[in-house]
């Protein structure tokens, strides 16, 4: 991936819990923002707040459809981040650091 956005804190921002439950969501498919609203339990507003890194990355685009407002999830982009190799190799390490000390 040659995009210009820091892995690291864009993989620290998908596994934070607010943000993977409202990627979840889109994962099966592009979403109002009402169904967003009603099935998360969040003002609009604290919906686009979680997700500005990674709407401002492309990896969640809004759009419009019937006057409505729209979140959709780029498949792609997601899961070429998540297959990287490079991002677990730090969680790797850790977990290989934290056996040893534990032995």
């Amino acid at each position: 991936m040659s995009e210009s956005f820091d892995k690291q804190k864009m993989m620290e921002i998908l596994v934070d819990p607010n943000v993977s439950s409202i990627m979840a969501e889109l994962e099966s498919g592009e979403k109002n923002s009402t169904y967003l609203v009603d099935k998360l339990q969040l003002p609009i507003n604290q919906i686009k707040d979680l997700l500005s890194y990674v709407i401002e990355h492309k990896f969640v685009v809004i759009g419009q459809n019937n006057g409505n407002e729209t979140f959709k999830v780029d498949m792609d982009k997601l899961n070429k981040i998540m297959e990287s190799d490079d991002n677990f190799k730090n969680i790797v390490d850790g977990l290989t650091e934290l056996d040893q000390f534990l032995n």
